[in-house]
């Protein structure tokens, strides 16, 4: 992970590969560029919270660890996204989850009493703030349902139609980020087999397409969640 400290407009040029957020906050905020690798933390379970952070670039998820070693996703996070909100709580400020990059990310990370600054002087930005909060928390109920009442081949095309939905307004076709068949297996709750058996299934029914990334065909995916796709 690399990090360097830049000024509200420096960071706005920064960063100019690929789709990307700007937070939108009409006051300077004292911010610093953070870059992880695929597959590396920003932050892990039990560390002290003292930062919020918004993804700028790429994918990344969050997921708890039991003290039995067992790991579970609940969270895909897309540009836009503010997570590490845990620093704002008035109780013991500690993750409660780890944020690792799904592929290659870059966000901005804000120390916490700046992050108070700029939400009690700017109220448009404190609004913005807690849309995203409640759209988050929104999408974490919408993955306790799924994960308690659909099948696995359900909850894999939900995912994946999750991870397509932050293209093109429009876009029937979209191109996710490299993720791995084990990550995928993670994240839905089954194996990497099963997962491998649903992917060749989806790929023979026109519902996706890959060779080094997947191709999404959204369209047919919503249609399967809503019950309208005759082949399941």
């Amino acid at each position: 992970m690399s990090t360097g400290t830049i000024g509200n407009s420096e960071m706005k040029a920064c960063i100019q590969r690929g789709p990307r957020s700007t937070i939108p906050s009409r006051i300077a905020i004292h911010q610093t560029v953070v870059e992880v690798a695929s597959e590396q933390q920003f932050f892990n379970q039990g560390d002290a919270a003292d930062s919020i952070y918004f993804l700028e670039q790429g994918r990344a998820k969050l997921a708890v660890v039991s003290e039995k070693g067992k790991q579970a996703t609940i969270g895909i996070l897309s540009p836009g996204d503010f997570f590490g909100e845990c620093a704002l709580g008035a109780s013991e400020k500690v993750h409660i989850a780890t944020a690792s990059a799904i592929n290659a990310c870059v966000a901005v990370k804000i120390g916490r009493e700046e992050m108070l600054r700029v939400l009690h002087e700017d109220h448009a930005f404190s609004d913005y703030f807690l849309s995203c909060l409640v759209a988050r928390a929104a999408r974490a109920q919408a993955d306790l349902v799924d994960q308690i009442l659909n099948c696995s081949e359900k909850r894999l095309a939900r995912t994946l139609l999750l991870m397509a939905d932050r293209g093109k307004p429009g876009e029937s076709h979209t191109l996710i980020p490299p993720i791995t068949q084990e990550m995928l297996a993670e994240m839905i709750g089954t194996t990497r087999s099963r997962v491998s058996y649903f992917m060749n299934r989806f790929r023979s029914l026109g519902l996706i397409e890959y060779k080094e990334r997947i191709r999404v065909h959204k369209p047919q995916l919503r249609a399967i969640l809503l019950g309208q796709f005759t082949e399941f």
